[in-house]
């Protein structure tokens, strides 16, 4: 049997006395969460196991080829005012070196390390109140003069940690100017941001992006975007962030960016997360204001969010099986009760606007009527993690924030105190990258054309290529890649148009797993099409699966895997499932004058949740409705076909 190994320890062990600290000022929810906490090292071994260096980054590049990097685009810190609020003291600096492979202690005497490391990461933390809630613990000189920031530091004091977390609530979500910070405070902030950032840098080695979340609710409704910039502190100390309290409307958002490229020469792009909670709104057929989108709108929200982030910690948005009934696969950590805020329950009629998939068709039909998708997005993972900590594996998972790390009965507590149940958290996601070198510029080139990938934690390797004339003997040979490259289009490209009736887009697929996790289970191919009527359609292919399976006569599927997981033991057997798996999938069902999508998904076998580990650890049940395993999975970009004409 199998598990990975960076299990938690299965023993106490004493805390240096270092360790023992607790912070005075958190909330009561998770002080009982810290008694008698034991230090945790997340990167254990078993006996005779050799372990992947730290200083194991993906190996360089050779000969300018595009190179697979791992990375999450999403990150919090103590600059974010919520992170701060429920108990996190790590700051950027603690963040990047955790994804640099290295040890870190969190605030409660917890020490928790990656396998591997990551090859850049992205700390963005959110804009509004930018490194306010730091100062106000010192009550900071920069706080004299500003009401507010007085207010929210005597709540601080106060231990009134509830009614500082509602204050912050209620505020970001106005754009009463009495509300906002300082800008001489927003600056020094940012700059201090900027310069941690800038400091972990080591082009070639490990990236930083700078960046910060935009963290926009209409009426509770989410319409989150993170912000990523292409250069370094020359451009970006020039602006400051855009925040809510600015505006709630994307569009003021896409205004501000543009203002920075005009003023700066650089590039930056905003990246849209959690459609599961937008109650409709992130993928809507109008504009905030009511009006109908247009083409003008179709051509600025293609240019300035060419990706959307499909998977973290609250919730997959790939699909819903509500919408997908034929799939299968689709019921994954699925997040539909209400908005972000759960103040607006769910209905059918919003899930079409929340998810990738139905995005993905409703920018075909967009297309049609405005000659511009506005939704020809790449797809990629991050984790939205508020620790500093990007843990992303099932057994080395620790929390969305703080209070929700490691520790007996945290699956029964709630995020925040009162929003989604914590078992509920998904120990998700990451960013793949094909990119030339592992620098900014690189990894933004790279996430501009869409040659990226998300997956739900695990490492999973996938890459593919859409042409007109791949075969088997392409597949195999040695330049496979060159000759994608040459022939085709990787993921996220667009087909080139064609008359000739012969042709159907060919699929050229590879993937390996991840070599610290499970074996691969299947390759799909997930299509989408317009009929004659502009109505949206998908479909299911399994291009090929791991053993000697059969596929279902009516659907062409092939039947489970078997499922090895034994929960009691939170391990797994890679005795099933394959260590690679690669296909050539044509389309069966091609039409010349339907505009479609191809995207791929890679399954893992099962394996243990998170909240199994957690139940063999702490000795506990499960909650109800958790049924303690998975498939993790891999999803890359899309490649595009429309018509001629």
């Amino acid at each position: 049997m199998h598990r990975n190994s960076n299990q938690y320890l299965a023993g106490h062990t004493p805390e240096p006395a270092s360790q023992q600290r607790r912070n005075k000022r958190l909330n009561a929810l998770w002080i009982a969460l810290a008694v008698g906490a034991a230090t945790t090292q997340a990167w254990a071994s078993t006996p005779g196991e050799t372990l992947i260096s730290p200083s194991a980054y993906s190996a360089p590049i050779a000969n300018n080829e595009r190179q697979l990097l791992w990375g999450d685009t999403h990150l919090h810190s103590n600059v974010s005012a919520d992170a701060f609020t429920l108990g996190s003291r790590l700051g950027p600096d603690q963040a990047y070196r955790f994804a640099m492979g290295l040890p870190v202690t969190n605030e409660l005497g917890q020490t928790a390390r990656l396998r591997a490391p990551l090859d850049f990461l992205a700390v963005t933390d959110h804009a509004e109140y930018h490194g306010v809630f730091p100062l106000l613990e010192e009550r900071d000189a920069q706080l004299d003069g500003w009401p507010l920031g007085q207010q929210m530091a005597d709540l601080l004091q106060a231990d009134k940690n509830i009614e500082l977390a509602k204050l912050f609530s209620d505020a970001i979500q106005s754009t009463d100017p009495a509300l906002r910070t300082p800008g001489a405070l927003v600056q020094s902030a940012w700059h201090a941001s900027i310069d941690a950032a800038e400091a972990a840098y080591t082009p070639g080695v490990f990236t930083t992006l700078i960046g910060y979340e935009w963290t926009s609710m209409v009426t509770g409704d989410n319409l989150h975007r993170v912000v990523l910039f292409r250069e370094g502190s020359e451009h970006t100390r020039k602006v400051i962030p855009f925040s809510a309290q600015d505006s709630t409307d994307p569009e003021a958002l896409w205004s501000a960016l543009s203002d920075y490229e005009a003023a700066t020469g650089g590039r930056v792009m905003a990246i849209p997360h959690n459609g599961n909670l937008s109650n409709g709104r992130m993928f809507a057929p109008t504009r905030n204001n009511g009006d109908a989108i247009d083409a003008d709108y179709a051509k600025r929200r293609r240019y300035w969010e060419p990706l959307y982030e499909m998977t973290q910690v609250k919730g997959d948005s790939e699909t819903h099986p509500a919408l997908s009934p034929e799939d299968s696969f689709a019921d994954f950590e699925t997040w539909d009760d209400g908005n972000i805020t759960l103040t607006t329950a769910k209905e059918p009629e919003m899930l079409p606007y929340e998810y990738a998939r139905s995005a993905l068709g409703l920018g075909l039909a967009h297309r049609e009527q405005l000659s511009v998708n506005p939704f020809d997005f790449g797809m990629i993972g991050s984790s939205d993690i508020h620790t500093a900590l990007a843990t992303t594996e099932e057994d080395n998972y620790f929390g969305k924030f703080l209070h929700d790390g490691p520790a007996p009965g945290r699956t029964e507590l709630k995020m925040a105190g009162q929003l989604q149940q914590i078992w509920r958290m998904v120990s998700s996601g990451l960013a793949g990258v094909w990119s030339t070198q592992n620098t900014r510029e690189a990894i933004f080139d790279a996430m501009q054309r869409k040659e990226v990938f998300a997956t739900t934690g695990s490492r999973i390797r996938v890459r593919f290529f859409a042409g007109w004339n791949f075969d088997d003997g392409t597949l195999q040979d040695s330049q496979w890649t060159q000759k994608g490259y040459a022939q085709g289009v990787p993921m996220g490209g667009q087909l080139p148009a064609t008359s000739d009736a012969d042709l159907a887009p060919t699929l050229m697929i590879k993937a390996q797993k991840d070599p610290n996790a499970a074996h691969l289970d299947r390759i799909q191919v997930i299509k989408g099409w317009l009929d004659a009527e502009g109505k949206h359609h998908e479909r299911i292919y399994d291009v090929v699966a791991s053993g000697k399976r059969v596929r279902n006569s009516s659907n062409g599927l092939f039947e489970p895997v078997k499922d090895t997981t034994n929960l009691a033991t939170a391990t797994y057997s890679n005795a099933e499932g394959a260590a690679q798996l690669e296909g050539i999938w044509r389309d069966p069902d091609f039409e010349l004058n339907q505009a479609a999508f191809y995207y791929v998904r890679v399954l893992e076998i099962p394996t243990p949740r998170w909240t199994s580990f957690d139940a063999l650890r702490f000795q506990e049940d499960r909650a109800a409705g958790d049924d303690g395993k998975l498939q993790e999975r891999a999803y890359t970009s899309a490649v595009w076909y429309y018509p001629e004409g």
